[in-house]
């Protein structure tokens, strides 16, 4: 039995990853920082997705202010806020996690993935839409009504108005 680590044929076990070139020493060039990897582009690439997620926040908390135009609308509010949160996972699946490096495999791994993610949220529409059709007596007794959210309303207002001042 030969011993490979002292080989003196080195090209000739392993596959050949270059001309001339067995994996053992492939891997010992990359092991020294001399590898093909050019780089994610520095310290300045990260820190604009940072300022990036920072704005995309501050973007979120204006969905709260006096000055948001929507503010008897909160569908368009919780739009917004959706819109923004997917943009900020989107940037740091891409950037913190390295996916923009990555070879074009990504798309065979993410698209149908995302497209079974959307058949399946499109499946639950009818369920939602019509959860109230045919629902058992026992379920219907203990489901919310408009009616009770009034009531609770109501009964806290009444005991914030009976709360003693201090």
């Amino acid at each position: 039995m030969t011993d490979h680590g002292t080989h003196s044929d080195a090209g000739h076990h392993g596959p050949i990853t270059r001309p001339g070139q067995s994996a053992d020493e492939t891997l010992e060039h990359a092991a020294h920082g001399h590898g093909d990897d050019h780089g994610h582009g520095g310290i300045g690439k990260y820190l604009l997705v940072f300022l990036a997620l920072c704005g995309l926040t501050t973007m979120s908390f204006f969905t709260y202010s006096p000055a948001w135009p929507w503010r008897d609308q909160p569908q368009v509010g919780w739009a917004f806020m959706m819109a923004v949160s997917c943009t900020k996972a989107m940037l740091v699946i891409l950037c913190f996690m390295h996916v923009w490096w990555e070879a074009n495999w990504k798309y065979v791994l993410t698209i149908p993935a995302a497209m079974m993610a959307i058949f399946l949220a499109i499946m639950l529409v009818p369920d939602v839409g019509m959860r109230l059709r045919m629902v058992s007596q026992e379920r219907a007794l203990h489901m919310a009504r408009s009616s009770d959210v009034k009531l609770l309303e109501r009964a806290a207002a009444e005991r914030s108005a009976e709360a003693p001042a201090h």
